[in-house]
């Protein structure tokens, strides 16, 4: 099998530094300032958005009943908000094109 080698933080970091044309240390406050950003706004609004990208989106759960898979026994599961991230389908497309249909 090979390996898949995923992009760490400070070669993200490094990317935006070089394609930007800043030193590391301004690229990597902007990729905090924008994590700090989003988290705040998604908190206040329930919704971020990055354009481009996708949304950032507080969900609400409701509660519900489900089984211990050990005994089979029904618990309650109570209510909770999730968060979620939804990608826009201009990223979806150019990932995964769509299928074409004949």
């Amino acid at each position: 099998m090979v390996e898949v080698k995923k992009m760490t933080q400070t070669a993200i970091v490094r990317e935006l530094a070089e394609t930007t044309g800043v030193n590391n240390k301004v690229s990597k406050h902007y990729l905090e300032s924008l994590a700090d950003l989003a988290v705040r706004e998604t908190k206040k609004n329930g919704v971020f958005i990055v354009p481009g990208i996708g949304r950032l989106v507080r969900a609400e759960r409701k509660a519900r009943v489900g089984r211990n898979p050990a005994t089979g026994e029904a618990i309650k599961i109570p209510a909770k908000k999730v968060v979620k991230f939804r990608l826009a389908k201009s990223v979806k497309d150019a990932i995964v094109p769509p299928k074409v249909k004949k």
